[in-house]
């Protein structure tokens, strides 16, 4: 009988223990395209650490949907990505802004306008147009 009361007063306590609560949010800053090739730049909050991910499909595979995330680890990091794009939009053909994890290059193509190709250091890599990095660009600087 002993056993039994003491089993149902550690019970709660050890029920307890096997589960942990963490507060976790994502929320979308910004969804720059959608459909097959989407590009998002969303806000992670994981108790009290926050990131921010920039979510793409991963072009090198064209017959299969990889969808693959730049992580940057704070608000500055994702200021020194605003810069390199800010920079690159008043450069010239073949600009490249290179970074720790991942490098920007500007390519001008006659009739569709400027482009940027995003290529991270694990080999993921998208493009996108400058309508694109203009609103990266708007909902980086509100933050």
């Amino acid at each position: 009988m002993k056993k039994l009361i003491l089993i149902a007063l550690l019970f709660p306590f050890i029920a307890k223990a096997q589960f942990t609560i963490v507060n976790t949010s994502t929320t979308s800053l910004v969804e720059v395209r959608s459909g097959t090739w989407p590009l998002n730049l969303q806000r992670i909050i994981k108790e009290s650490d926050t990131a921010y991910v920039l979510e793409f499909r991963d072009q090198g595979y064209t017959n299969d949907v990889v969808m693959t995330s730049l992580r940057f680890p704070n608000l500055e990091q994702v200021r020194y990505f605003q810069k390199g794009l800010t920079a690159l939009r008043t450069g010239s053909n073949g600009d490249i802004a290179k970074f720790k994890d991942y490098s920007i290059k500007r390519v001008d193509v006659k009739r569709e306008g400027v482009y940027y190709i995003l290529n991270c250091s694990a080999g993921a890599t998208t493009d996108f147009q400058q309508p694109d990095a203009d609103k990266l660009i708007t909902a980086i600087q509100k933050l």
